[in-house]
């Protein structure tokens, strides 16, 4: 069986990427525009870590570019594609809108109509916790009206009602994941505790500490995100354009984050705080009922756990 991963060099593409190459015999095909959002040397690591499997190849394109992707997809026989590329960055949407409308909308679009035209019947698509917006009704779950608060959140709200209309109308098995505040090894240097971990071993970094601590998150540690995608890619059960919460089920308040982060590198940094920040969700809980519904129990991973590992893993990266 032959898989294509878009968004291959991105966060949680590089780490469902590793995990099937690990716990499977798949063959994984991996594209990525490598851009310069954040760190391409962060990219390509991930990247050169991917191809010491036999079973991985790579190759550099822009979902976008419906051209290549076309060629590409033609000359391959690919049984499922995972949708991981996309523009990220809630802040950053407010500053480029229009990336997020190519990359998220029309991307996914040549996605689809691409499968369409391949006769490839099965995708599973990144969307996120943003698409809820604010909300006073916790845990978050699928059946709620989600109302996005910003052109990120907008775009993944397009991509389900997108892929409702291609699942309908050609038969393609859509799976939509709505991750919820991915952490762990080998995370974007763009996020909450990437940028804590630098600013605690880099004096010269400050760190900016939104809605002064009060922000809570429902932190879901990587290997847990990827078991589950996992799970779902090999079900047998009928799974036809669904939607499922990606999330541990258990929001943590971030300053509570930042006192286990201080205990495991004895350090603490001094903290700017500063309002709430416009797009900003003040709190993600999701509910994980369904999802284990569908697959089974999962054993998520211990905060205390996961944040050790994803430490150890920055000091050993960045040689601290």
């Amino acid at each position: 069986m032959q898989i294509l991963i878009t968004g291959a060099a991105g966060f949680i593409g590089f780490n469902l990427s590793k995990y099937l190459l690990e716990n499977s015999k798949l063959k994984v095909l991996g594209v990525d525009n490598l851009n310069n959002y954040y760190s391409r040397t962060l990219k390509l690591d991930r990247i050169k870590e991917l191809k010491k499997f036999k079973n991985f190849k790579f190759e550099k394109i822009d979902i976008t570019n419906k051209k290549r992707l076309n060629n590409f997809l033609g000359n391959r026989k690919i049984s499922v594609i995972i949708n991981l590329a996309a523009q990220a960055g809630v802040r950053y949407s407010l500053l480029k809108p229009t990336e997020f409308v190519e990359n998220n909308i029309l991307g996914f679009y040549n996605i689809l109509n691409l499968a369409k035209k391949h006769n490839i019947k099965k995708i599973l698509y990144a969307s996120s916790s943003s698409v809820y917006g604010d909300s006073n009704s916790f845990p978050l779950n699928e059946k709620q009206n989600i109302k996005p608060k910003n052109i990120y959140a907008l775009s993944k709200k397009i991509n389900e009602e997108m892929a409702h209309v291609f699942s309908s109308q050609f038969k393609i098995s859509l799976i939509g994941l709505r991750f919820f505040t991915v952490y762990g090894e080998w995370g974007r240097p763009d996020m909450f505790m990437m940028k804590y971990l630098n600013s605690s071993y880099n004096k010269s970094k400050k760190f900016y500490l939104n809605n002064y601590g009060n922000h809570t998150r429902d932190f879901t540690y990587i290997k847990d995100a990827c078991k589950i995608v996992t799970k779902l890619l090999f079900s047998k059960k009928n799974i036809n354009n669904q939607i499922f919460n990606i999330c541990s089920d258990k929001p943590i308040n971030l300053s509570k984050i930042i006192n286990k982060i201080n205990k495991l590198t004895n350090r603490n940094p001094r903290l700017f705080k500063r309002s709430l920040q416009k797009a900003d969700v003040i709190k993600t809980h999701g509910s994980n009922k369904k999802i284990i519904k569908k697959i089974g129990k999962v054993k998520f991973t211990d905060i205390e756990i996961g944040l050790k590992r994803t430490v150890k893993w920055f000091v050993k990266y960045y040689k601290i």
